[in-house]
């Protein structure tokens, strides 16, 4: 079936000849990665280090000062809240993501300690922590063991195509670069 066009044939005519001379432009948004070492091999004896040190960070009985109005929100001290604005806008895409639905507790607090463990080893900046929304246990306290941690920089709710006020948008303070072990 042809599509009727919406111009007249002498308005078609006239644009043509309008624009006749010009050129296409090239599409110049420019996207930053962030450079991201690639670590082949981790060794045993780190991954559990990483997760005996991970669980510790977090208490069930500290309660930290986090946003009451508004959408759930942190910024570490010293850090700028134009971090925020930017998790909001979406300027941040999450590399990894996690989903604790189902989990208990104590198995939500190894795999966020797990993640954090792994963004900074994978030099990840930025992750994604899907708690859902259930009995509201695990949306309640994934913020609040999140301020906790020391490598936190800064955590939002998700924008919509993230899973929205089911999830949240992590900053991690990424692990500066190490020579590698030697055997």
């Amino acid at each position: 079936m042809k599509k009727k066009s919406p111009l007249s044939s002498e308005d078609e005519a006239l644009f043509r000849g309008l624009m006749s001379g010009t050129k296409k432009l090239a599409q110049d948004t420019i996207v930053h990665r962030p450079v991201r070492k690639k670590i082949t091999e981790v060794p045993v004896k780190r991954l559990l280090q990483e997760q005996a040190d991970a669980s510790h960070y977090f208490s069930d009985e500290f309660q930290p000062r986090l946003a009451t109005e508004g959408p759930m929100r942190y910024v570490r001290e010293g850090v700028s809240h134009f971090e925020l604005k930017k998790l909001r806008r979406g300027d941040y895409s999450p590399e990894l993501f996690l989903d604790l639905h189902g989990l208990t507790q104590l198995q939500a607090k190894q795999e966020l300690g797990a993640l954090i463990a792994a963004c900074r080893r994978e030099h990840v900046f930025c992750a994604c922590v899907m708690h859902g929304h259930g009995k509201h246990v695990l949306k309640q306290q994934t913020p609040l063991w999140l301020a906790q941690h020391p490598h936190i920089v800064a955590f939002h709710q998700a924008p919509k195509e993230y899973g929205g006020d089911a999830a949240l948008l992590v900053l991690i303070e990424i692990e500066e670069w190490q020579p590698p072990e030697l055997p």
